[in-house]
């Protein structure tokens, strides 16, 4: 299945999905070195962002996010692509100065953790689920 969407970054990039319905905060909601989600309560608490397409709504939190997306790439702990539905400011900043190929406007509900995910310039393409 094909879904396209509005490129926030180009780029192409494939790999396992990680989902979460909730909004992330890369500022104190990730661990910058290792990539684990250390948000208190979040739905994705204990795993790890690293190499993998993360998929969520949108980014909160503080614009310092931008810059933790950044130390994430320089550390080697960044997701290998990032799929949203509304991807703000911080979100969007991060991707572009990390590099990482970045969509919004997707219908994320259709995306399932571990199902197989290819970003290719603003098309997201369902492998397997």
């Amino acid at each position: 299945m094909e879904m396209k969407g509005r490129i926030i970054f180009k780029g192409k990039a494939e790999g396992e999905a990680l989902v979460t319905k909730q909004p992330i905060s890369f500022y104190g909601g990730v661990d910058p070195n290792t990539g684990e989600v250390i948000e208190k309560d979040h739905e994705l608490q204990g795993q790890s962002v690293k190499g993998k397409i993360l998929v969520f709504p949108t980014g909160k939190g503080s614009t310092v996010g931008s810059y933790t997306l950044y130390r994430m790439r320089k550390n080697g702990a960044a997701p290998a692509g990032i799929i949203n539905k509304e991807c703000e400011t911080i979100v969007a900043v991060g991707a572009i100065i990390s590099e990482i190929p970045c969509v919004d406007k997707i219908d994320i509900s259709k995306i399932k953790t571990g199902d197989r995910v290819r970003i290719d310039n603003g098309t997201v393409t369902l492998i397997k689920n």
